[in-house]
C-alpha cells in the first residue's frame, strides 16, 4: 500500500504526527515535494489557503487524497478545485472521543491559572454533557469539585448524576448562575446572552470551549466585568504531542479500513 505523506504545517501537532507516522513506517515529506506523496495530511481547522497548503495541492499527483480536520470552506474549495478528494478527520467519532482528554485537561490548566485558586471545594456550572463536557465534569469532580451540569436532554442529566454531579435542565440557568463564579460551557449555541450573563456574580470566570462562534456573547461579558475566555484548539495550544498522536493514529485507521474495503470489492 502507498503510504508516503505529505505533511502540511510546521506546528508542534504537526510535528507530532508526522514522528508518528515515520514509526508507523510510513514515508513523510514537505508540500514542495508533494508530487512524491500518496497522502495529504493539513492540520486541524486549516480554515485558509496558506502559501504552503497551495503549493501543497498544485504539486500533488491526481488521485492524491488529502485528510483534513475540520477545513474551512475555502480549502475545500481548493481541494475540489484541484480535483482531490478529500476526508475530514475529525468526523471519526473516536477523535472526537479521544480529542476530549487534552480539552478538557487544557481547560483545567486554565481554570488553576486563572481563577488562583484550588479546584477542590470549588463550586462549577458545566453547561453541556457530550464529550468535552463528559470530560471536564468528570475531571473536576475527581479532584474534589463540587460539579454541577445543565443540559437539554434528560439522558444527558440522568447520566451526569450517575457520575456524581449535580444536574439540572437549561431552562434553570436564571436561578442557577448567581451561585457560581466558575461557569464551562461547550454547547457551540448561544446559552450564554446578555440577559444571563447579569445574572453572574461580579468578575465571575467563564471558559467556553465550544467552536466557533462559542455559545457566549463576548461582547457583553466584558462590559459586565466579567472575564470571558474563547479557548479555542486546546489540544494542539497544551497538549500538541497527544494532540498529533492522536490524530496520525486516526489517519492510519482510516487508511486500514480503506484498504480492507478495496481488498473485499476486488474479485
Amino acid at each position: 500500500m502507498p503510504n508516503t505523506f505529505c505533511v502540511v504545517g510546521h506546528d508542534a501537532r504537526q510535528q507530532a504526527a508526522a514522528r508518528v507516522l515515520r514509526r508507523a513506517g510510513c514515508g513523510v515529506t514537505a508540500a514542495d515535494n508533494a508530487a512524491a506523496a500518496d497522502y495529504i495530511l493539513l492540520p486541524m481547522s486549516q480554515g485558509r489557503v496558506s502559501d504552503e497548503v497551495a503549493r501543497a495541492l498544485q504539486g500533488a499527483g491526481q488521485g492524491t487524497l488529502i485528510l483534513a480536520g475540520r477545513p474551512g470552506l475555502p480549502v475545500r474549495l481548493a481541494a475540489r478545485e484541484a480535483g482531490l478528494p478529500l476526508i475530514d478527520y475529525f468526523r471519526r467519532p473516536e477523535l472526537e472521543c479521544l480529542n476530549a482528554v487534552p480539552t478538557a485537561e487544557g481547560c483545567l490548566e486554565l481554570l488553576l491559572r486563572l481563577r488562583e485558586r484550588t479546584i477542590w471545594e470549588s463550586a462549577f456550572l458545566v453547561l453541556g454533557y457530550g464529550r468535552v463536557g463528559r470530560a471536564v465534569a468528570r475531571r473536576l469532580a475527581l479532584l474534589g469539585g463540587r460539579v454541577t451540569v445543565a443540559a437539554r436532554s434528560p439522558e444527558q442529566r440522568a447520566n451526569a448524576r450517575c457520575s456524581g454531579c449535580r444536574a439540572a435542565a437549561l431552562t434553570a440557568l436564571p436561578a442557577l448562575l448567581p451561585e457560581f463564579d466558575a461557569v464551562i460551557n461547550t454547547i457551540p449555541a448561544p446559552v450564554l446572552p446578555r440577559t444571563l450573563l447579569q445574572r453572574l456574580p461580579a468578575g465571575a470566570l467563564i471558559i467556553d470551549l465550544a467552536s466557533l462562534p462559542g455559545g457566549t456573547d463576548f461582547a457583553a461579558a466584558e462590559e459586565l466585568g466579567l472575564h470571558a475566555e474563547h479557548a479555542l484548539a486546546l489540544p494542539g495550544r497544551c497538549a500538541p504531542q497527544t494532540a498529533g498522536a492522536l490524530i496520525a493514529q486516526t489517519v492510519l485507521a482510516i487508511l486500514e479500513e480503506r484498504e480492507e474495503q478495496k481488498e473485499r470489492s476486488e474479485p
